[in-house]
């Protein structure tokens, strides 16, 4: 729809031949530093104005940290609040979205510096993440290698997790059809969304910081288009021409046996279902993934996953394989 608009000018310093940003856009500034910087928003998907103020500022930052910097420079902040609320109502939620977001950014060792504010029909913040480095200092996303394994650093199913609540909440049929046909019990659900409120506003940063010790080859984030969307769009950006196998793919607790029922199909084992604030999906050696996850375990007390590898591939294919195994990941916050 947009290829004929001739954006970017093919000078992108993170992505191969230079095209329109895979993460983040990355260019040389006329003072010879780089400068990485990305935007995002994020409409309501809590319940807490707070948290999705949290969650907003996160979802910005995993862009970030998904070309291997652990730091952010300064955050500009995007905000709307919602015009059909009550006066009272609007400035409590306005006011607790942007707590959250500032406490997120606190956490990240960055400052909001600036912003733009609208009037809108749905609450809504997110926010433009910025960093100036030096060449050297960041991953590129191109370099993945033959050989290489694939690490993912949050578990799948937050679109489940958050479905599945409002269901409970609204006590909608496909919440009566869960339960009746006792695939899912009130604490099940309780659990699966405070694991998915817990993945979802908790950062990257470390994540991000360590691809560089641990010789990360490329890197992203695994956002709206799920998880075999992104690892597509990854190998689709690489030098060479390689692809991806996904053998293992780690879940929130219950949110497969949701995805199995039939109730509704969220395509979260076909990779396509939509994650918020997601993992970062690096590819580097087996040995060198081996010690990222150990020390990214160490640091934010989750594990990560060794969930595929990278193969020679013509056609740049990133699948899940047939046999693919499911790991049911516990909340352990």
């Amino acid at each position: 729809m947009l290829s004929s608009l001739g954006l970017g000018d093919g000078q992108n310093m993170g992505t191969t031949n230079g095209k329109i940003a895979l993460d983040c856009s990355v260019r040389k500034t006329r003072q010879g530093h780089v400068c990485i910087s990305t935007t995002d928003f994020f409409f309501p998907l809590v319940d807490s104005p707070y948290l999705q103020g949290r969650i907003g500022a996160a979802n910005v930052l995993s862009d970030l940290y998904a070309e291997g910097v652990g730091e952010c420079d300064f955050m500009l902040m995007l905000l709307a609040a919602c015009r059909d609320m009550k006066e009272e109502d609007r400035n409590i939620c306005t006011r607790e979205m942007v707590r959250g977001f500032n406490d997120a950014c606190i956490e990240a060792g960055t400052v909001v510096t600036g912003g733009q504010t609208v009037v809108n029909p749905w609450p809504v913040i997110g926010g433009v993440a910025t960093t100036i480095c030096s060449e050297g200092e960041y991953v590129k996303s191109d370099g993945a290698q033959v050989g290489d394994v694939v690490v993912l650093t949050k578990p799948l199913g937050t679109q489940v997790a958050v479905n599945v609540h409002e269901w409970r909440v609204r006590q909608t049929p496909k919440w009566t059809e869960l339960t009746k046909r006792k695939i899912l019990s009130q604490e099940q659900a309780e659990d699966m969304m405070h694991a998915a409120v817990c993945s979802m506003s908790r950062l990257n940063r470390h994540g991000g910081a360590l691809m560089l010790k641990h010789h990360a080859h490329a890197g992203t984030d695994v956002t709206g288009f799920g998880i075999l969307g992104h690892a597509q769009n990854l190998m689709d950006n690489q030098r060479e021409a390689v692809g991806m196998e996904i053998h293992t793919l780690p879940c929130i607790a219950a949110t497969p046996k949701v995805e199995e029922s039939g109730v509704l199909d969220f395509r979260l084992l076909q990779g396509y279902s939509a994650e918020t604030s997601g993992g970062l999906m690096i590819c580097l050696k087996e040995e060198d993934a081996v010690e990222y996850c150990k020390e990214l375990e160490e640091l934010d007390g989750e594990p990560a996953w060794i969930i595929g590898r990278i193969i020679e591939n013509v056609d740049r294919k990133a699948r899940i394989l047939d046999n693919v195994k499911v790991l049911e990941i516990p909340c352990s916050s």
